[in-house]
């Protein structure tokens, strides 16, 4: 067996309504007394962040609320967030929302009481120092943000660059489906679908692909790809929903350790031109991807194959290819667009598109199979 190391924060709590019923104690378990909350407007709006105050002020914490978290939060906005922060004494941070709610979170915890400033942490293992405790808690099941040591920013019109540090561990991380409830069916699919996505890259990783990650990946696969059609059906299905929110998790643990690859890599033009969610992207390009990387990955997508049908037998296909239109039946399943030109994407804008992705090289070395801005093109070409 080759050597591999793995790493993962250091308390998960998954339980219905553990955001109201637990947060406070963990709070003061990490003698926070004046937390920070990171979200957005819409979880204000939705009521969902009143069991977190409500826990909070039961345990005689003072919580602060930062509500102008956006979508593939910009650079500006985690500067506000910052000032705003070093305003408040806090002692704490809570990530309450999507991935972006908890990217900024990170951001926050380690930067507001640090000399380092955001520019001269980007890349990998550039910060340092310490930061303030820190708890995450999810709303969506997709992104793994509430257990992986990245947080993506949005640094220009159409690019992002991303931390990377064990400091951005979180100390606790709240499993609590009930939050989930409220996602409207468009959202839990295409979460779900970047879940699994995370699965599928972190088990076909060139580079940091470990035991532990894989078996992480295996169970999220397995959990998601079984629940995700019932949780886009039915949204207060507080099963589908928890095996929903759990395998995102687990998915999250297997790609913080054994990185995403070219799938990501093509998504992120898409949302940074576009503005197409992260999740919606990934769905876009999954597929193509998947045939692009078959000659390279066709055991493990026959492993796959097994994990989301035991029974899966192969008869005209492969297993490999089997696993291949599994996850193009399930995309169909859950009703998210097939096409490019579903989303107004010009086809004249590929060419673009495809240089592009070829600046993601931090994933594309991850990916089983060598892509060329020519492959990056073909495979826009097919999902257009």
């Amino acid at each position: 067996m080759q050597g591999f190391s793995f790493a993962t924060i250091k308390t998960v709590i998954s339980d219905l309504g553990s955001c109201g019923k637990q947060l406070g104690t963990v709070a003061k378990s990490l003698a926070v007394t004046r937390a920070l909350i990171i979200t957005d407007k819409g979880i204000v709006a939705s009521g969902l962040i009143q069991p977190a105050l409500d826990s909070l002020k039961a345990a005689h914490i003072d919580a602060i609320v930062y509500t102008d978290v956006v979508a593939d939060p910009p650079e500006h906005i985690v500067e506000q967030a910052l000032d705003f922060a070093r305003t408040q004494q806090i002692d704490g941070v809570i990530g309450l929302g999507g991935g972006s709610s908890m990217d900024v979170a990170k951001v926050i915890a380690l930067l507001t009481y640090s000399s380092q400033k955001l520019a001269h942490v980007y890349g990998v293992a550039n910060a340092t120092g310490s930061r303030l405790p820190l708890i995450q808690i999810p709303t969506t099941a997709g992104t793994g943000s509430e257990v992986t040591p990245i947080s993506i920013i949005t640094t220009g019109a159409t690019t992002k660059q991303g931390i990377v540090s064990p400091l951005l561990l979180a100390d606790v991380a709240i499993l609590d489906a009930e939050l989930t409830v409220g996602l409207p069916p468009e959202v839990t699919a295409a979460t779900g679908v970047d879940a699994m996505v995370h699965a599928i890259e972190a088990y076909t990783s060139k580079h940091r692909k470990n035991p532990y990650s894989d078996l992480l990946a295996c169970e999220a696969l397995r959990l998601l790809s079984r629940h995700i059609v019932t949780a886009v059906e039915e949204g207060h299905n507080l099963i589908a929903r928890s095996a929903m929110l759990y395998g995102a998790m687990l998915a999250g643990q297997a790609f913080a350790n054994a990185p995403v690859a070219a799938v990501h890599a093509l998504a992120y033009p898409l949302g940074g031109h576009y503005h197409i969610s992260h999740g919606l992207s990934n769905s876009l390009v999954l597929p193509h991807v998947l045939h692009f990387n078959l000659p390279a990955a066709t055991a493990e997508y026959a492993q796959l194959a097994n994990v989301i049908n035991p029974y899966a037998r192969a008869k005209q296909i492969t297993l490999a290819e089997y696993f291949i239109d599994a996850m193009q039946t399930l995309i169909h399943a859950v009703k998210l667009p097939n096409s490019l030109r579903k989303l107004h994407v010009p086809e004249t804008d590929l060419p673009m598109l495809a240089k592009d992705a070829m600046q993601q090289q931090r994933l594309l070395v991850n990916n089983p199979r060598e892509l060329t801005e020519a492959d990056a093109l073909a495979i826009y070409q097919a999902a257009f």
